[in-house]
């Protein structure tokens, strides 16, 4: 396993959530026929700029409203976890969010995860190995 795409490798553009609610539990979303949970977001499309593709994808899958205090988290790059080859070249946005989420469109299970039931999922390339670092220590600056 390497930490970046070689230079043939197709590398899939998408917007993605860090969501928090305000027990500090992380929401996670599962894709029908995958096993991975992940961060709520989808593909970027063409002339659409990263914000407003997480925009839509929220209220398509969670039926959420990207909140404006959204903030931007950086650039991420990852293994995809459902395309076999393939990349994942994320930006991520975070916010908190205390409000009910219902699975919708390709969503199967959203699930608010703590730091506990974390070990107990299986969690995309992405979410295991780039947010998840940045999760913990976005907790501890706030202790």
């Amino acid at each position: 396993m390497t930490n970046s795409p070689s230079d043939t490798a197709p590398v899939i553009r998408i917007a993605a959530a860090l969501i928090f609610d305000s027990q500090g539990q992380m929401l996670l979303v599962r894709k029908r026929g995958s096993s991975f949970f992940m961060q709520a977001g989808g593909k970027i499309e063409p002339g659409e700029t990263p914000r407003a593709a997480l925009g839509r994808e929220l209220k398509e899958e969670l039926g959420v409203e990207l909140p404006p205090e959204a903030f931007h988290l950086g650039r991420f790059v990852a293994e995809a976890a459902n395309e076999d080859g393939h990349w994942v070249d994320a930006e991520l946005y975070g916010f908190l969010l205390d409000q009910h989420v219902s699975p919708a469109a390709e969503i199967e299970e959203v699930v608010w995860a703590s730091e506990t039931m974390l070990p107990t999922i299986k969690l995309a390339p992405l979410t295991c190995n780039e947010v998840m670092p940045l999760a913990r220590r976005m907790r501890l600056s706030k202790l």
